[in-house]
């Protein structure tokens, strides 16, 4: 399946828990618009070349379209349009007054100068403008774009429209109007929820054994967070493969060799394994912060965890969803484990407009907040109906956009 189509499968199993009628269903599915266009970019050389560009605004009933835009040379419709519809579903599960939408550029970004980068930044902006801003559709960094990227993206739209708020844009530098805690917030809104959960479910932390898929910035600032809170990390892993060791990891030390070495298998720390392998090691929590279809049909049996923790977008198919659940695993869904990132983006905008900068301080204690009141709404509709936790926060997502649309 396509990941669209996982998206519309997880979408059709709330709706029928809720008894949604078909009409109501079907405008769920839909995208409210989408943009497919040539990004026209003039080489170093002197050559002309084009890539090709997306932005899918799916649904805005609560608020200003809102999601990341990517460069990767798979970025395709299907992928945009998948991302774009759960970044819907999760600003509604965090409950922040944003839509849903998403952007890319098919390109290898490693492929080109810093020159040519902040080119193609901006001609994405020159195309996207009329239909983007503030009030309208406010991307964001996603895979292969960061601060830099975004300070491009919202000068440029600054040149074009005049907007001097700097709130079309998330993600941005410091320097720019961009948040404190944006860096590390996808890693600390995740946190915040596996403390709820472990309380939720009578677990003490001290000791639980957590394996790490995805040792990025996100993966990373989570593991030193439960390190830190008495979490004993036993395995970690990055695209060339893992180690394991299982009484630990000095986490500091293993980043610091991927930063010396470019890869977490360069160290002598612990048992080298795939990514593959990884996934299927006794743990207690296991945290997939990589890429998508990580646990699938195929795996999902052999999964040792009693926790799964979504860092990643996508990582659990719908059918593993069904066998993890069989076996009494609970998965914490991607659309609210990984939600800080686009809450801290949401507390960017709010400042940008307000023309205020919230310390770090005050960034975390409202991000934990809306964190942990994510968590109960999502924990009460589970065990009000009895389903798994990604059901319950489409449930608590699907029903708000539902009264949205209505009022």
């Amino acid at each position: 399946m396509s990941a669209f189509e996982n998206a519309l499968k997880q979408l059709d199993n709330a709706a029928q828990t809720l008894g949604l009628d078909f009409g109501t269903v079907a405008k769920l599915k839909d995208p409210d618009r989408v943009y497919e266009f040539e990004v026209p970019l003039v080489m170093d050389n002197g050559s002309p070349r084009s890539f090709r560009g997306y932005r899918v605004q799916f649904n805005n009933s609560r608020g200003p379209y809102k999601g990341g835009i990517r460069l990767h040379p798979q970025v395709d419709l299907d992928e945009v349009k998948a991302l774009a519809f759960w970044m819907a579903i999760k600003t509604a599960v965090v409950n922040i007054p944003m839509g849903g939408g998403k952007g890319g550029v098919s390109v290898n970004p490693k492929e080109l100068s810093s020159a040519e980068l902040e080119r193609l930044s901006r001609a994405w902006v020159a195309y996207m403008a009329p239909h983007i801003g503030p009030h309208q559709d406010v991307p964001a960094p996603d895979v292969n774009t960061n601060p830099r990227i975004m300070d491009w993206m919202a000068d440029e739209y600054k040149n074009i429209t005049g907007d001097a708020s700097g709130a079309a844009f998330t993600g941005k530098s410091l320097g720019r109007g961009g948040s404190e805690g944006r860096r590390t917030a996808t890693g600390q809104g995740a946190f915040y929820v596996l403390g709820e959960l472990m309380a939720a479910l009578g677990m003490e932390l001290a000791g639980k054994r957590v394996v790490i898929q995805g040792f990025g910035n996100a993966g990373h600032h989570f593991a030193l967070l439960a390190q830190k809170a008495g979490y004993t990390i036993v395995g970690v892993s990055d695209s060339k493969g893992g180690i394991y060791h299982p009484d630990g990891l000095n986490i500091e030390a293993i980043m610091k060799t991927k930063e010396e070495q470019g890869s977490v298998v360069a160290s002598d720390a612990g048992t080298s394994v795939s990514n593959r392998e990884l996934l299927e090691l006794a743990c207690d929590i296991l945290v997939p912060a990589a890429l998508e279809n990580q646990i699938t049909k195929e795996n999902a049996g052999n999964i040792q965890a009693k926790v799964v923790l979504e860092i990643a977008n996508g990582p659990t198919t719908p059918e593993a969803d069904a066998i993890l659940w069989a076996k009494k695993i609970y998965v914490v869904p991607d659309v609210l484990a990984n939600a800080g990132g686009v809450t801290v983006s949401y507390f960017e905008w709010d400042q940008n407009l307000k023309n205020e900068h919230w310390s770090e301080a005050e960034v975390f204690q409202k991000l934990e907040t809306v964190m942990k009141n994510a968590f109960k709404a999502v924990w009460d509709t589970h065990k009000e109906h009895d389903v798994d936790l990604r059901t319950g926060a489409f449930m608590v997502a699907v029903r708000r956009i539902v009264e949205a649309t209505k009022g």
